[in-house]
């Protein structure tokens, strides 16, 4: 029987969690540690870095991990290429549980940047009213466009925060386009800034700013080295069976 790694904090990780615990196939669930009161699961869980590729294989040797399923945030790029180098090194089996991106639909007014920096290059100019999607560990960059008022939507309650005009919402998805089309209305937003995340667990403010002609900067999914994509739970517990 496989002993597996979930790289998690993601929707789809939490749902491999759930359906391996059905399985009794042994697993540890892995946080990063970015977040101050992660969702319980019902494995073992282990929160915080492995300390590079180093560390990681050392985390395999140590757990005699035979299978690592990278379930992480698209944008979590330095831990999927640490998963990927660490897993060639140790000879462990590796998949990644990804979502398929979001695509603009008829309706929808998106401009896409390649990354961070960007999308803070695109802010130049007079103040607008901004819905700031991109995580928290992302607003110092935009620090350097302070002219703007942004709304921030925040798992956690943050503590100093790098931009001098902001309205703060502290709350957890999944979201409700009709919840974000009236948080937007009352913000005054003009603008969208989302990282293309994908999945169902945030996607209503996209829905949100079709409904009210707002448009979105779409910063697209940063490229990673080839891997094993699996979409779905049923497609990795079948690659499980079948590896």
């Amino acid at each position: 029987m496989p002993n597996l790694l979930i790289l998690g904090g993601t929707t789809e990780a939490n749902a491999l969690a759930q359906a391996t615990a059905d399985l009794g196939m042994p697993a540890i669930y892995s946080y990063a540690g970015r977040v101050d009161k992660p969702r319980p699961q019902p494995l073992p869980v282990r929160v915080g870095g492995f300390g590079g590729v180093d560390g990681l294989v050392a985390y395999i040797h140590d757990n005699e991990i035979t299978h690592i399923v990278d379930a992480t945030h698209p944008f979590a790029t330095q831990m999927s290429r640490n998963a990927i180098e660490a897993s060639a090194v140790a000879q462990t089996k590796l998949a990644a549980l990804t979502r398929p991106p979001w695509a603009a639909q008829a309706g929808d007014d998106w401009r896409h940047v390649p990354d961070i920096a960007a999308a803070v290059a695109a802010l130049s100019g007079d103040p607008r009213r901004i819905f700031l999607a991109v995580g928290r560990m992302h607003l110092k960059d935009f620090a350097a466009q302070p002219q703007h008022h942004y709304l921030l939507r925040l798992v956690d309650a943050p503590g100093a925060l790098p931009l001098p005009n902001c309205e703060i919402v502290v709350d957890r998805g999944p979201f409700a386009e009709a919840d974000d089309r009236a948080l937007m209305q009352r913000h005054g937003t003009k603008l969208v800034v989302s990282k293309n995340a994908g999945g169902t667990g945030a996607s209503a403010k996209l829905d949100a700013a079709r409904s009210l002609g707002v448009p979105v900067l779409m910063i697209d999914r940063p490229v990673l080295p080839q891997r094993t994509e699996l979409t779905s739970v049923a497609q990795v517990l079948d690659w499980l069976d079948h590896s």
